[in-house]
């Protein structure tokens, strides 16, 4: 075959080369409530710095995206109502039937279903997305806080502050089936990436509890000790599961440290020291960062997941609560 010529001339060729290798990559963004300040804060992860404030609802704090990311539910906890974001205007485009005080949600895999958390009525309230319709309303412990729905789609569970229990809903029948007795005030309850295992944090009780899904039943729990603070301190809120099963991390609130842990082996490796009462945590994209919220502090660490080492700290709004990092 007859090779092709340039047309091209050197320089012109070069001034290509140079035009195409520049070319920015979109960059990942992380997306911040602030509940005292009633805003987003919004991070470009390549620069870490905060880029935009959105005037959001009253008391912004559980934040999460919808499948494809092109749209943010924000519980606007105080406006009883779960927002929608347009994320390619960040305008708000609907106001959700929450149910009164919305903390946490999760969203169903079907992209329709979204289970949310009224803790002021003992409630979880499923609203389909689509239509903006409330689907039932489900009657768990008083204060609900976490939620989290299996990958599969199967359970939708909820974790009640004062009745200190997980609280199983089967998604199909919307009926609450089954109950894990855990220890005081769980906050967080997070599935592995395979469904069979879920982690329960325990604020007062200062423990996080693994539990099996097939048996509904703990299987190990964990405790925290920190040289030089004191256990009350030590107060387990979020957390976050590395997709390929070797770490977990836990938020300890008022300790101001994130808990490293085989996530196989139970064991706790280190202790990260961030900012002033810790409380939740993203993953980017490939999971070499992790960014966890300082609600005293105002600020936002940023953790390097390979060197466990924190390597920076963002200053957002008053009292950051939620975080979600998209790509």
């Amino acid at each position: 075959m007859k090779a092709v010529k340039s047309t091209l001339n050197p320089l012109a060729a070069a001034l290509l080369s140079c035009s195409l290798l520049s070319v920015p990559a979109w960059a990942e963004v992380a997306y911040v409530s602030n509940e005292k300040d009633d805003t987003l804060s919004i991070i470009d992860l390549d620069t870490l710095e905060v880029t935009q404030t959105i005037d959001v609802g009253e008391r912004p704090r559980g934040i999460i995206f919808n499948k494809d990311r092109t749209k943010l539910f924000i519980c606007a906890s105080d406006s009883d109502t779960v927002q929608v974001m347009d994320l390619s205007n960040h305008q708000i485009i609907a106001q959700l039937p929450s149910g009164e005080d919305p903390e946490q949600f999760a969203l169903h895999p079907d992209d329709r279903r979204l289970y949310i958390a009224n803790e002021d009525d003992a409630l979880v309230t499923v609203v389909d997305i689509n239509t903006q319709e409330v689907l039932a309303q489900i009657d768990v412990g008083v204060e609900p806080e976490g939620m989290a729905v299996s990958p599969d789609g199967k359970w939708a569970l909820s974790t009640s502050e004062t009745t200190n229990m997980v609280h199983w809903i089967d998604t199909e029948t919307n009926q609450l089936v089954d109950n894990t007795l855990v220890d005081q005030r769980p906050r967080h309850v997070e599935f592995n990436k395979d469904g069979s295992i879920v982690w329960t944090s325990s604020e007062i009780g200062g423990t996080v509890s693994v539990i099996d899904v097939a048996s509904r039943q703990i299987q190990h729990k964990l405790n925290f000790k920190i040289r030089g603070i004191h256990p009350d301190k030590i107060q387990p809120v979020g957390v976050r599961l590395t997709d390929d099963g070797k770490y977990a991390f836990i938020a300890l609130g008022p300790s101001n440290h994130v808990a490293v842990v085989d996530a196989k082996t139970y064991e706790v490796l280190d202790y990260l020291l961030v900012g002033r009462r810790v409380w939740h945590m993203d993953f980017n994209a490939d999971q070499s960062r992790l960014l966890t919220t300082n609600g005293i502090s105002g600020d936002v660490s940023v953790i390097d997941i390979d060197k466990l080492k924190v390597i920076k700290s963002i200053k957002v709004g008053r009292y950051p609560w939620g975080v979600r990092i998209k790509d």
